[in-house]
């Protein structure tokens, strides 16, 4: 990309951002983040300029700069690309470490995280705003709904579908063919050996429901 990256929150994940933005050359324009006692103060020599509704820094997006949100809280993500839909008429850019393969036969949306050593297989479809985390692999033919977290190390076979807002947490393996439903939980290390129901919160080997 031509254009410097305004990034979105300063903490966590902001910093895989960054580090994927510049492992592919990329300038980063600053931070921005809600936490005032932040504004002002450098992450890895980036200035964290103001708040994420600062329409100074808004108005350069789409102009002058692009934009990524690196908030992990899905409801917040999705507020602030509703934001920046709204007021700016852009999406937010990808940011996809070098190190990650694609396939050429993949199709993903706008504004995911694809952190090193990712790997998407060919037929798969990503939605927006997911984050993909270090050596996560998605095996052919998966589809991916919006604002879903895949953890690192997580296994997803074949022909598995991960509905909107799911999350799978560390090294969790997902046998092919089987739905995560929207807003499920999967807890690290487990095994999903059949189809979650939404909202949802399993956990072990194979994974079973675990009540609130």
């Amino acid at each position: 990309m031509e254009n410097p990256v305004i990034i979105f929150g300063a903490k966590g994940q902001a910093i895989t951002a960054l580090e994927i933005f510049q492992s592919n050359s990329n300038l980063i324009y600053c931070f921005l983040d809600d936490d005032t006692k932040l504004h002002g103060k450098e992450l890895h020599d980036i200035t964290i300029m103001g708040a994420t509704d600062d329409d100074g820094f808004l108005k350069l997006i789409g102009k002058k700069c692009d934009a990524f949100i690196a908030i992990e809280n899905s409801k917040q993500r999705e507020f602030i690309a509703q934001m920046l839909l709204e007021k700016r008429k852009v999406m937010p850019v990808n940011a996809i470490h070098a190190r990650s393969y694609i396939s050429t036969y993949a199709t993903i949306g706008h504004g995911n995280l694809i952190s090193a050593g990712a790997s998407i297989g060919a037929e798969s479809t990503i939605g927006s705003f997911c984050v993909v985390n270090t050596n996560a692999s998605i095996d052919t033919g998966v589809e991916i709904s919006d604002f879903v977290q895949i953890g690192a190390g997580s296994v997803i076979s074949s022909g598995a579908v991960i509905e909107r807002g799911a999350f799978i947490g560390s090294g969790v393996t997902i046998i092919s063919g089987i739905t995560i439903g929207k807003n499920a939980r999967i807890g690290a290390g487990s095994v999903v050996m059949a189809s979650v129901k939404a909202g949802q919160t399993m956990f072990g080997v194979p994974a079973v429901e675990v009540k609130n």
